[in-house]
């Protein structure tokens, strides 16, 4: 209770930061099948926001990978490991980041690729959090201190809201 007594007042008396979670695949989530390719293309990542993919977690999984991996289905060398069936995945660079599924999936489409740019400008004053299931994005606008303490910030918000 005290964590998010202390979070909740962070973020109250900082400057405004807008950070989103982009839930991969929208409702439909992380499964065979579907053109994530064109889910990406109704997306804008921002460095410190979060992608998040939901699936059964006996069926699939979440690998990081490079571009090389992405490409050909390869899961050696994988970046990064999740497999909890909700996996939220902060995107705290801007680059070029690289997911499949490493059991099987990618080679039926599982697979998707996301540009993520700098951070954008502050859009307003507040502390908010909107769950958007329609856009398949989740924007949290919380407080920020700086470009360098804002991942930080974020994460310590995003995990309030999460606990």
């Amino acid at each position: 209770m005290a964590l998010r007594v202390l979070l909740f007042l962070a973020a109250a008396i900082s400057n405004t930061v807008s950070t989103t979670d982009h839930i991969v695949g929208g409702n439909k989530g992380w499964n065979p099948g579907i053109n994530y390719t064109l889910w990406t293309n109704n997306q804008t990542f921002y460095a410190g926001d979060f992608i998040s993919f939901r699936y059964e977690k006996t069926q699939h999984n979440v690998l990081q990978v490079d571009k090389l991996g992405y490409d050909s289905c390869r899961i050696e060398g994988a970046l990064g490991n999740w497999s909890s069936g909700k996996d939220f995945i902060l995107l705290d660079k801007s680059k070029r980041y690289y997911f499949i599924c490493g059991i099987g999936g990618c080679s039926n489409g599982m697979k998707v690729s996301v540009l993520v740019h700098p951070l954008a400008p502050p859009p307003m004053s507040a502390v908010s959090a909107v769950h958007s299931s329609e856009k398949s994005v989740a924007p949290v606008i919380v407080g920020g201190f700086g470009s360098s303490s804002v991942v930080l910030v974020r994460l310590m918000i995003y995990v309030y809201y999460w606990i």
